[in-house]
């Protein structure tokens, strides 16, 4: 996978320790990022149109402002910026276990990833021929990132992602509250690998709030400034 894979200096402080009012050097920031594959066979799969372009502006701008940062980073073409951590993932599991070990010590993560929701109930080996007729799946859920680890967060700072097409406001607070988040950013299909499209950032009490997306780069700043208010806040 391409990247620049730099290797930060381990978080001074942990979520428990942080200083009443940080600032980003003194944070520990992890940025999940682009699609998951989740396999039919050895060479097909189920996945979705992320570029994870929202994810690495994140860790880019985050790293720029003095973060120690740590991406976990789905299949991409895209190339990841220099002097964060790296780690590459696949599977939707892939992403679990990365980000679960990932996030110790973490006083914020940015949940910006588009897991594939859905996986075969079996993979089959090597690549089948094509046998003509129909051919039926049987798909089973994949883990939810995003709620697993937001159940035992404890002092850590989350905020998720959400994109949606119709239902959007009232969607992604019912996604803030399941997945224990402390705000949501409510994406636009229109952002699929650009920006342009419509942003709305939504906090824990419901509040919503319009972002900037002139560019990927500009609305990563937008977040990463209210994520560290929203730090700050809750650790006064």
């Amino acid at each position: 996978m391409p990247g620049s894979v730099g290797r930060s200096v381990r978080p001074r402080y942990g979520a428990a320790m942080a200083p009443a009012s940080p600032t980003w050097s003194d944070l520990s920031v992890v940025v999940t990022a682009g699609p998951t594959r989740e396999h039919l066979d050895d060479v097909r799969f189920l996945s979705n149109a992320s570029t994870g372009r929202m994810g690495i502006e994140l860790a880019r701008v985050a790293r720029a402002r003095g973060a120690r940062v740590t991406l976990v980073l789905g299949p991409t073409t895209l190339t990841a910026p220099a002097g964060v951590e790296v780690v590459p993932v696949v599977s939707t599991d892939d992403l679990l276990r990365a980000t679960r070990a990932a996030v110790k010590g973490a006083d914020l993560v940015l949940f910006a990833a588009a897991p594939s929701d859905y996986r075969p109930g079996r993979r089959r080996r090597g690549k089948p021929a094509r046998e003509g007729g129909a051919l039926t799946l049987r798909l089973e859920p994949t883990p939810d990132v995003a709620a697993t680890l937001g159940a035992r967060k404890g002092r850590r700072v989350h905020v998720g992602f959400a994109l949606e097409v119709t239902g959007g406001p009232a969607r992604a607070r019912r996604k803030l509250e399941r997945k224990h988040l402390d705000a949501i950013v409510l994406n636009s299909p229109a952002n699929f690998g650009k920006g342009g499209g419509a942003a709305s950032w939504i906090d824990e009490g419901g509040k919503r709030e319009r972002l900037p997306t002139a560019s990927k780069r500009t609305l990563a700043g937008a977040i990463l400034t209210r994520c560290l208010a929203l730090v700050r806040s809750l650790r006064a």
